[in-house]
């Protein structure tokens, strides 16, 4: 008599590719993570304040040469309320950067613009004042 062979199922499975994939996803997700947080330099006044949650909302940032940001795009000062509009800023709360060398006119101004475009959250962004270095 013939002995037929069959074939096994394997019991076991090979999770070194999987683990490959996996640590390959994550080293490029850890090297653009950086790239996706860009933004414009600015200097934040410095105030001993608690910080806020800016994930979730909308950033108007004003650099030093008073040019406007609504999120990443530069926005001029007259089509802030349709940037803003388009931007959704009447739905969430939104986060006021401006660097500590614009004008505090201008700030006020800014402030009744967005309040003018339905803006109800409103928060000022700050940085915590740098700590004395003890020898």
């Amino acid at each position: 008599m013939k002995e037929t062979s069959f074939r096994r199922p394997m019991a076991e499975i090979n999770v070194t590719p999987l683990v490959d994939v996996v640590l390959v996803l994550l080293i490029i997700f850890m090297v653009t993570a950086p790239f996706l947080q860009g933004g414009f330099e600015i200097d934040l006044p410095k105030v001993a304040a608690r910080g806020l949650d800016v994930r979730e909302g909308l950033i108007v940032t004003v650099r030093a040469d008073q040019k406007i940001a609504v999120g990443n795009s530069v926005v001029p000062f007259d089509k802030l309320e349709d940037a803003l509009a388009r931007a959704g800023a009447a739905r969430r709360p939104v986060f006021l950067k401006a660097d500590q060398r614009v004008p505090y006119g201008m700030i006020v101004e800014l402030i009744s613009r967005l309040r003018r475009s339905g803006v109800a959250s409103l928060g000022i962004v700050t940085e915590p004042p740098a700590r004395p270095q003890s020898p």
